[in-house]
């Protein structure tokens, strides 16, 4: 491998201003060499005539296999969603249905400009298998529950979601790394907590865990314990600099505070709480108070779809509402969480266009209805654009999608195999085979 040139269009750059300029990749190393007027000549180039090259989105949190489930449990709460339709289905998942959704969800991603997520499930070394062939960045880890559960299976659960960690480290290249992932304060029992979290930081192991999603994991643990969750989280050893918790949306001034003071960031999924009625995050608040702060489609199951461009506009626009505020996330404030904020939460170096930085980009086309005319690009990526207007998909230096094409995994046959992976999954759920 050498070098790639993406000549002719404009870029993005990390003041959130765009300008015309071509970035020259080292493709062995998988970094951008320069950016600007005069890169020179690559081994290999891409026209970018009329097309905005844009740091690779972050997916901050989802379940990606979850795409199996895409469309079969609408419009409920949180609480019977999950125990009526997604647990059951669940219990029924085999490995080959976690790589099949998978596959299935990272060529989504691809195909709209994603190139870096975090995903909590389960099956994990079947998702490991696939972001090494789909060629992108994935923190991932196995998700351990407790509850319902008798000792040694709780403690069977945690000891794989260290060991899934700990295996699965700096795979595929450096492309994957991973996390320690207690599900949520509701579903892992205090003791477990008390036991197992010293653990993940013994092994340096960032934790990824689910938070004030609802008023109904808020109100459990006051009730028990007699004190707000994100507090009961600081007392447990949960709340780090390189800790991130999902969703967020019921937290208060005090767990605002607390979150700003550990450095503990939050994973923003605006859809899936719109779409399960959990809530408004309040994101601005949140920002305004020094907390890091990414974007996350959850999974398909609650989305539906894993288009971190749907994302960028459900986000700037709740955030408004939430904050009774037109002008809180603005386009460069959520465009940055969706980039180098969720890199800085997950961890990664990626989110942004300079040298020495990740070559990890989407390329968008430009002479599209929508996105015309170019009053404002920065606006138009937040408020207009839409994952299907990416044209090219690099991370790490390689090309991952070029005019639509995916390069690193087999369109159809990838549709086919989670399609017939979900209608088995479905008809053992219901008894039929």
């Amino acid at each position: 491998m050498g070098t790639l040139a993406i000549r002719g269009g404009r870029v993005l750059t990390p003041a959130m201003e765009v300008h015309e300029a071509d970035v020259l990749i080292d493709q062995e190393a998988g970094s951008i060499l320069a950016v600007g007027t005069d890169v020179g000549t690559g081994d290999e180039t891409i026209d970018a005539t009329e097309q905005l090259i844009v740091p690779g989105l972050v997916n901050a949190h989802c379940h990606v296999a979850m795409t199996l489930f895409r469309g079969i449990a609408d419009d409920k709460q949180l609480d019977r969603w999950l125990s009526e339709d997604i647990w059951p289905l669940e219990a029924e998942l085999r490995p080959a249905d976690v790589f099949a959704g998978a596959r299935l969800g990272l060529l989504e991603m691809i195909k709209s400009g994603t190139t870096a997520f975090a995903d909590m499930y389960f099956h994990v070394p079947q998702i490991a298998r696939a972001v090494e062939e789909a060629g992108i960045r994935g923190v991932i880890g196995h998700t351990a529950i407790t509850v319902g559960k008798d000792e040694a299976a709780a403690l069977a659960d945690l000891e794989e979601s260290l060991a899934v960690a700990l295996e699965y480290e700096d795979a595929a290249d450096g492309r994957i790394r991973t996390s320690f992932q207690p599900h949520a304060l509701t579903t892992v029992g205090t003791e477990y907590l008390d036991r197992y979290v010293p653990r993940a930081h013994q092994a340096g192991l960032p934790i990824h865990f689910h938070a004030n999603e609802t008023r109904d994991e808020v109100d459990p643990i006051v009730e028990e314990h007699g004190r707000r969750p994100l507090v009961y989280a600081d007392e447990r050893g949960l709340l780090t600099d390189t800790s991130w918790i999902a969703h967020g949306v019921h937290v208060d001034n005090e767990e605002i505070d607390l979150l700003a003071d550990r450095g503990t960031g939050v994973a923003h999924c605006p859809a899936s709480n719109m779409k399960l009625a959990s809530g408004m995050a309040p994101v601005q608040q949140l920002l305004d108070a020094g907390v890091g702060v990414g974007i996350g489609t959850d999974g398909a199951a609650s989305n539906n779809d894993l288009d971190m461009f749907d994302e960028l506009r459900d986000a700037a626009m709740l955030g408004k509402l939430a904050a009774d505020d037109a002008a809180a996330m603005d386009a460069a404030t959520t465009f940055t969480a969706a980039t180098a904020g969720g890199a800085d939460l997950l961890g990664l170096a990626t989110g942004r266009i300079e040298p020495g930085a990740p070559a990890d980009l989407a390329v968008l086309a430009l002479d599209r209805p929508h996105l015309t005319p170019a009053h404002d690009l920065l606006s138009h990526l937040v408020y207009a654009a839409r994952g299907a207007d990416v044209r090219h998909t690099i991370c790490a230096g390689r090309v991952l999608m070029r005019d639509r094409t995916v390069l690193s995994l087999d369109e159809r046959a990838t549709i086919r195999a989670a399609r017939r992976r979900a209608e088995t999954l479905l008809a053992r759920a219901n008894g039929s085979v």
